[in-house]
């Protein structure tokens, strides 16, 4: 008999986060789910990211009692009750209606911290009215230094928790097949997949109860006249953010943010160190999720050398191709502190809003405490790269 995942869109039926990928293919319309799913150029990266933890095994404990897994972990001087949070994604409101504010309710839910990114549909200030949250965000750095110094009083004004800075992003990745999708040098969806959303009825109708696709909220009082949809929105942030940023920047950030500052991007040891030297109480070991640079390495391959370079001396957090729980044990064993979520829980939102990403964070938990508990580690101590062989006598590419 073949094989084949639920035909159901009830969230609570999918039994992996590729299950819950394969409801959003069904529910969202081509070009989103693209939007949501592809990555840059030949997507080699893309790939690497998920074929490098396949070469990663695992080399278990037995007879250890593990009746009781703890999964809970210091990151940045607060207690998460597991290892991991939702990362920042921009646009979230394409994917489901008030789509940051359904992935920040999930994560309250579940006790996990959400990074909001800069780009989000959703403003700072209501973020950070829904109570009890974890909220951190993420900035990418502007032109303007007017921008920047009121949207780093914004965050301190409504209680950010810390700044998360990409550096991976200051130029945009070349993703041809998400392109494709729009009318040449726009981002109006070409006609045909405007038609297509005609059969993906549940999108549609849970966008015009929204009314319509919504802009970018951090940004609108920066926007020049009659670029305010979402389209000429993400076109002119693209253009604002800055090519030039340096080291030199981050002093600046430095000097006029004075809350925790975690530097995400960041793929080498000898630029962990200089995160290191340059104030970060964390870094992110990450290439986008393989949206940016095609043909940077796996996260997972270059964890080791930078966990050797700063380990225990900054929080190091890592993304970019997190689907299971074995993934998210496999970091934390050679020395991430935590991991962060993109497609995992969007994939989640894109099935089913809410409910969807709940499901999502539900199933990595469940995954994740088997996975110690197979492994003979009663906590999150227990790892260590001793569990696992790195498959170091093949090459390290798919």
């Amino acid at each position: 008999m073949k094989r084949r995942f639920t035909g159901s869109s009830n969230p609570a039926r999918a039994l992996s986060i590729a299950e819950l990928r394969h409801m959003a293919a069904r529910r969202l319309p081509p070009f989103v789910f693209e939007y949501l799913d592809g990555g840059a150029e030949n997507e080699v990266t893309l790939t690497r990211n998920r074929a490098a933890f396949n070469r990663v095994a695992f080399r278990p404990l037995v007879l250890v009692d593990v009746e009781k897994v703890d999964l809970s972990r210091q990151v940045l001087g607060r207690r998460w009750r597991v290892p991991f949070a939702i990362g920042p994604t921009g646009f979230n409101g394409l994917i489901a209606p008030d789509g940051d504010r359904a992935l920040a309710r999930a994560a309250r839910a579940a006790h996990v911290p959400m990074i909001q990114s800069t780009v989000s549909n959703t403003t700072i200030e209501e973020m950070a009215a829904i109570a009890g949250l974890e909220h951190w965000l993420q900035v990418y750095v502007f032109k303007s230094d007017e921008f920047m110094q009121r949207l780093l009083e914004r965050a301190r004004a409504a209680g950010v928790q810390g700044l998360v800075l990409t550096v991976d992003g200051s130029v945009f990745g070349n993703r041809e097949w998400d392109k494709r999708n729009y009318r040449p040098g726009t981002t109006d969806p070409i006609l045909r997949h405007k038609l297509a959303t005609l059969a993906h009825p549940r999108w549609g109708i849970g966008m015009l109860l929204q009314g319509g696709i919504p802009a970018i909220g951090n940004i609108a009082d920066m926007l020049p006249d009659g670029r305010r949809d979402l389209a000429a929105a993400a076109s002119w942030a693209r253009e604002q953010i800055d090519p030039s940023l340096n080291w030199r920047r981050i002093d600046w950030l430095r000097r006029n943010w004075d809350g925790p500052l975690v530097i995400k991007g960041i793929a080498r040891a000898d630029d962990a160190r200089r995160a290191l030297d340059a104030g970060a109480q964390g870094l992110v070991v990450s290439n986008h999720g393989g949206r940016q640079l095609d043909g940077a390495q796996a996260t997972i391959n270059v964890l080791p050398d930078i966990a050797a370079a700063v380990g225990g001396q900054m929080t190091i957090l890592i993304d970019s191709g997190f689907l299971r729980g074995t993934d998210i044990a496999k970091a934390l064993a050679l020395g991430a502190d935590a991991v962060l979520l993109g497609r995992a829980a969007l994939y989640g939102l894109g099935a089913a809003g809410e409910q969807g990403v709940a499901r999502s964070l539900a199933l990595l938990e469940d995954e994740l405490r088997r996975t110690l508990a197979q492994l003979g580690c009663p906590n999150l101590e227990s790892l260590g790269p001793e569990l696992l062989d790195r498959g170091d006598r093949g090459p390290l590419d798919p």
